[in-house]
């Protein structure tokens, strides 16, 4: 269980570059960083617009001297402190990402990076290859497989509840972009923008999330073809999709579907996965993070709850206020920084934590080529394509 004591000798002296005043997701990143004391934000780059970034760091109590008006400045400036920084987290539109995830490494610096990592595997290798290069930590924030039922199918589907893996059913399909709301919202304008939102829209932004809660379920199988079918109902997104079916194929012999989209008219969230085996199934909703179905064939559907006894011991590992209480996605993407937060201090002694999964290099690079994969197909004419 969590308490709020220290789980580091000293919290990681941290910086965010975007993420100010207007941000979508920099509020989440602060508040996940700093609830368990693992992280101090000290420093920031946190707007395109120095003097309005400036103001808004010292809102979060950062020293104005801290407060730079570029991350190039930054990382020069904050190398030559005794008290510099050690990470930043990177909260800016998605063309900067790459550029920015490689500075921060050649300065030697752990980074937490927005997905997607950047535009194609070429850069997700070569920032690959320069983090184990620098011996730097780089997290992912996936930050809805830090929710603790997450951890629960783990292990459920690990120890054999679910028996052989056969179907795994995922979406992410949100009705709040339904029509082109783009055009009066800058935080949306910039993602249906292939120069800054890359090559896909919804299977970038949505589509990855499920992919990776499966990864985390599911960490032995692999993919081994898929087939990809995009659409843009909303006409000017074109060429990126707001629509999007994607079928796998798995190298146990399992299938997959995942539905990517934004035009799901009336629904809220609609991020769901299901796993399928000979045995039982488990469903997990995003809308009711808490809590997950659990079917065994020829039995009552059971729903179980987060924060209970009757769970496996590695899903209260991360508990915070016992059962019947609900936790939310402040929660979820705390359990992820706390992650990265060990992870970091032990690369910092020259260690590796073996027995702690978190979203890393590797889930960057693999939602990175999964995307491609499905663009690749999607643009032949929804054809299969062997996973490369």
């Amino acid at each position: 269980m969590i308490n709020g004591e220290k789980k580091l000798q000293n919290p990681i002296r941290w910086a965010m570059v975007g993420g100010g005043r207007g941000s979508q997701i920099g509020y989440v990143h602060r508040s996940a960083a700093l609830r368990d004391q693992n992280f101090q934000l000290v420093a920031g780059a946190f707007d395109i617009d120095p003097e309005r970034g400036k103001d808004f760091g010292m809102n979060v109590h950062v020293s104005p001297e801290r407060c730079y008006p570029d991350y190039k400045t930054m990382f020069e400036e904050e190398a030559k402190r005794e008290d510099g920084i050690q990470a930043v987290s990177i909260a800016t539109p998605n063309g900067t990402h790459y550029e920015i995830c490689r500075a921060a490494l050649n300065a030697g610096l752990h980074v937490i990076c927005e997905k997607p990592l950047c535009f194609t595997t070429e850069q997700a290798k070569e920032l690959e290859t320069l983090a184990k290069t620098k011996d730097r930590v780089v997290g992912i924030t996936y930050g809805y497989a830090g929710h603790q039922m997450i951890e629960q199918a783990r292990q459920m589907i690990e120890k054999g509840d679910l028996g052989e893996i056969r179907i795994v059913n995922m979406q992410f399909a949100h009705g709040f972009h339904s029509e082109a709301v783009e055009a009066d919202n800058p935080s949306t304008k910039w993602r249906v923008d292939p120069k800054i939102a890359g090559p896909s829209y919804v299977l970038g932004d949505l589509g990855t999330h499920p992919l990776y809660i499966s990864e985390v379920m599911l960490p032995n199988i692999k993919i081994k073809r898929l087939m990809c079918s995009r659409q843009s109902f909303v006409k000017s997104r074109s060429p990126l999709e707001d629509n999007a079916y994607t079928l796998m194929e798995y190298d146990n012999g399992a299938v997959g579907t995942l539905w990517s989209s934004c035009v799901n008219a009336g629904s809220m969230h609609g991020q769901k996965i299901r796993v399928i085996g000979s045995k039982a199934s488990i469903e997990w909703w995003d809308e009711h993070p808490n809590q997950l179905k659990y079917e065994v064939q020829g039995k009552p559907a059971q729903i179980l709850d987060r924060g209970m006894d009757y769970l496996y011991p590695e899903s209260l590992a991360e508990d915070r206020i016992s059962g019947g209480h609900s936790e939310g996605l402040f929660e979820a993407w705390s359990n992820l920084y706390t992650r990265f937060a060990m992870a970091m201090e032990a690369s910092d002694r020259g260690e590796k934590l073996n027995d702690c999964w978190y979203p890393g290099i590797e889930a960057g690079l693999e939602g990175v080529r999964w995307v491609e994969n499905c663009v690749r197909s999607a643009d032949n004419g929804a054809i299969w394509v062997e996973y490369q």
